[in-house]
């Protein structure tokens, strides 16, 4: 049990160095103004969530911005990491706790699809109340301004909250769908490999965390 407890918090670990490299690696969306950036850096959270359990899955989440912040540092104040955060949660831990609950390849979709949900319409609101207005003052930014740079890329875009749902709901749908989509491909027959390196078997794992959370 102890080797295997071991071998949990290396692999967490370990998906929390993929995720910070992979947040490093962005790239634009047509449809979306240019600081919305596109990755994939929430995959290895979403695959610990759903191998190790909800609680690692956010442990990745956190740890993944601290790597990104003491190798990068930050360039917002910290406002783009605490929103990355908050984001990432959005999607990883209802992805996790679904899954938890309903652990068959049916469970996987049915909790991907849910997350992506939530997180997709949970990021209108975290951007159009906190993170656009913290951004606006941070930089001295109208928002108009950004509804303006909203515009240049998208052309139905005509106000703030069209910019949030012409924009904003449309990259994070194809963010955390994709994510879902190469999870859902790579999760079996990864978590198979990782279980005959390991030992560690998945079910469980999510056994462990659910008596370890209702302790």
């Amino acid at each position: 049990m102890r080797r295997k407890e071991t071998y949990r918090i290396i692999l967490t670990g370990i998906l929390s160095a993929l995720a910070a490299i992979l947040m490093t690696i962005s790239i634009p969306i047509p449809f979306a103004p240019s600081f919305l950036k596109f990755d994939i850096a929430e995959l290895p959270a979403l695959f610990a969530g759903f191998f190790l359990g909800p609680l690692s899955g956010c442990m990745v989440v956190v740890i993944k911005n601290l790597l990104h912040l003491a190798f990068n540092g930050t360039t917002t104040a910290f406002v783009g990491e605490a929103m990355n955060i908050v984001g990432s949660l959005c999607f990883v831990l209802p992805a996790a706790l679904i899954y938890r609950k309903i652990h068959t390849r049916r469970g996987a979709i049915i909790s991907m699809t849910t997350a992506t949900l939530f997180a997709s319409v949970a990021a209108i609101f975290l951007n159009a109340y906190i993170a656009f207005p913290m951004y606006s003052r941070l930089y001295g930014l109208p928002l108009e301004a950004i509804i303006r740079m909203g515009s240049a890329v998208n052309p139905l875009v005509n106000g703030y909250w069209s910019l949030m749902i012409l924009s904003v709901l449309p990259f994070n749908l194809l963010k955390h769908g994709i994510t879902s989509l190469v999870t859902y491909i790579l999760y079996k027959r990864t978590g198979n490999a990782l279980r005959r390196m390991t030992g560690l078997d998945e079910e469980d794992v999510t056994r462990k965390e659910a008596v370890k959370n209702e302790g």
